[in-house]
């Protein structure tokens, strides 16, 4: 039985030699950190960085997928305290992240907007301010495929476990401090469709001289009448 359980983990081990480039076996027998044949991290990973000049060291585990972060992200102290959860979209923050101190108490939620790389333009909900289960409308947005702080971010007291102060972002533009209806209408402004069709006025086309725009209203529903404009000819 000893034999047959040293056969299965060589072929185990040769078969993930052959699939990836690199990769660790866990004391559990998981393969992790995985890089597959064109140099990309993928699956499971850890990772172990030690404190050097004042900085605190960490350990952290998340996942990977074609070499960005996806999905749930926890960071722990190197004496194994929690002190990050993050959540990750296209290797960009992405949704809630909660923080702690050396003690385990929460001291700050954040919440972000991961956008797809390379796409230009993407649809955001324009939530009610007063009520962020209610979307007010949908539009489309302009965008450069990075993230951006967006919605609600809460700061904690880590004694009392009670919030002492609260953000409304929208879009990386800070919202707090201002009347739930003109903030509504501000967000709503700041979020406006943008014209995808290519229907926008050249900026460079030619304006009439004020003297012209003058002239016509002031004749306007009158007989027309030639203006001359300088032009010599039959013209």
């Amino acid at each position: 039985m000893r034999i047959l359980l040293i056969v299965v983990g060589l072929i185990s081990g040769y078969v993930a030699s052959a699939q990836w480039k690199d990769f660790m076996i866990s004391v559990r027998g998981d393969t992790l950190n995985r890089v597959d044949m064109s140099g990309k991290r993928q699956g499971p990973w850890v990772v172990h960085v030690d404190a050097l000049r004042g900085e605190q060291g960490y350990d952290e585990q998340g996942y990977y997928e074609d070499d960005l972060k996806v999905g749930k992200w926890v960071r722990f102290s190197l004496m194994g305290d929690k002190i990050a959860e993050e959540s990750y979209r296209w290797g960009y923050l992405d949704g809630r992240s909660k923080y702690y101190n050396h003690t385990g108490s929460l001291i700050r939620e954040e919440s972000w907007r991961a956008f797809e790389p390379g796409k230009a333009f993407d649809t955001v909900d324009v939530v009610d301010p007063t009520d962020p289960s209610r979307i007010k409308n949908r539009v489309v947005v302009k965008v450069d495929g990075k993230t951006m702080r967006h919605g609600e971010w809460k700061y904690y007291d880590a004694d009392w476990g009670t919030v002492y102060k609260t953000e409304q972002w929208f879009m990386d533009s800070l919202k707090t401090g201002k009347d739930p209806d003109a903030l509504a209408a501000e967000v709503e402004d700041d979020l406006k469709p943008i014209d995808v069709g290519g229907n926008k006025k050249d900026k460079n086309e030619s304006k009439k001289p004020q003297a012209i725009l003058d002239y016509e209203k002031k004749n306007s529903g009158k007989k027309k009448v030639n203006v001359r404009d300088g032009r010599t000819g039959g013209n």
